[in-house]
């Protein structure tokens, strides 16, 4: 199952179009919060359909109340960075009021010169998770969206933390859609590719992760108790402006796909008198 939140309610997606729901609640993260699970939208009756390029689609969780990412989480990053794999997740917790609706704009701030981009798997979790053995993982998962997950690289440096470079608002984009694990063709391979105006910059899968969904979420549970719509962004792979010593700029559009969930795109805006980067991401992946 495919789930959206619009601005007329909770739809699921069916075909080329959007069957709204008859339901009182706004969207994905109050299900999780009261269910535990998507299952109860099942069964939901429809009140009308929309085509689905017809639809205002909102953030689909609302703000979660935890939003967790992970650095340096792929092989292919690891190795572009010249890096050995860390042994232990890198983890980190950013601000919720960051993220941002499918479509929408995100402002850099006039402080942030080298913003970038990173296309991500989003897992969004179903039901708490405490010291969770890794069997205990897939079956707590609510389902899956896609991430961008922002950072200003400048202030990354000057900060050495991950928290303050990425929870500028508007720097975690989710979205558009939320897939149910069953809807997977194959969880442990999902797809993550990134564009930027149009040319491919990531392109990988799950399975280049160095510490996988269930290991990563077992190790997160043992030091902090995961909530039903909690949020643990999985890393981003090899591609990133970082990557290519470029970054975005004025007018760009990022859009990240994640099997089984609709495109998220991201557009950039820059301050009238921002003095950013002057130059764009151009190079296709390699």
């Amino acid at each position: 199952m495919r789930v959206v939140t619009t601005d007329a309610g909770l739809g699921r997606i069916e075909g080329g179009a959007i069957a709204l729901l008859d339901t009182a609640f706004p969207h994905v993260g109050a299900v999780l919060e009261q269910q535990g699970s998507l299952r109860c939208l099942e069964s939901s009756a429809v009140r009308r359909r929309i085509p689905l390029d017809e639809a205002t689609l909102v953030a689909p969780l609302g703000r979660p109340r935890a939003v967790w990412g992970i650095g340096l989480n792929y092989v292919s990053k690891a190795a572009r960075a010249g890096r050995g794999l860390p042994e232990q997740p890198i983890l980190y917790l950013a601000a919720s009021s960051g993220v941002l609706a499918p479509g929408a704009q995100v402002v850099i701030p006039r402080a942030a010169t080298e913003p970038d981009y990173e296309g991500e798997i989003a897992i969004v979790v179903g039901r708490p998770l405490y010291q969770a053995s890794e069997s205990q993982i897939w079956p707590a998962i609510a389902g899956i969206t896609a991430a961008n997950d922002m950072t200003a690289r400048d202030v990354m440096r000057a900060t050495a933390t991950p928290a303050l470079a990425k929870s500028y608002p508007g720097f975690t984009p989710l979205g558009a859609s939320v897939c149910t694990p069953d809807d997977l063709a194959d969880r442990d391979a999902i797809r993550v590719r990134s564009w930027v105006n149009g040319v491919l910059m990531q392109d990988d899968t799950s399975a280049g992760m160095i510490f996988p969904v269930a290991d990563l979420l077992s190790r997160l549970s043992w030091f902090t108790a995961l909530e039903p719509g909690d949020v643990v962004l999985t890393g981003t792979p090899a591609g990133t402006g970082q990557d290519r010593g470029c970054f975005l700029a004025d007018g760009d559009e990022i859009r990240v796909e994640v099997d089984g969930v609709l495109p998220l795109v991201t557009r950039v805006v820059r301050p009238a008198d921002a003095s950013p980067h002057d130059h764009r991401l151009t190079e296709p992946v390699s």
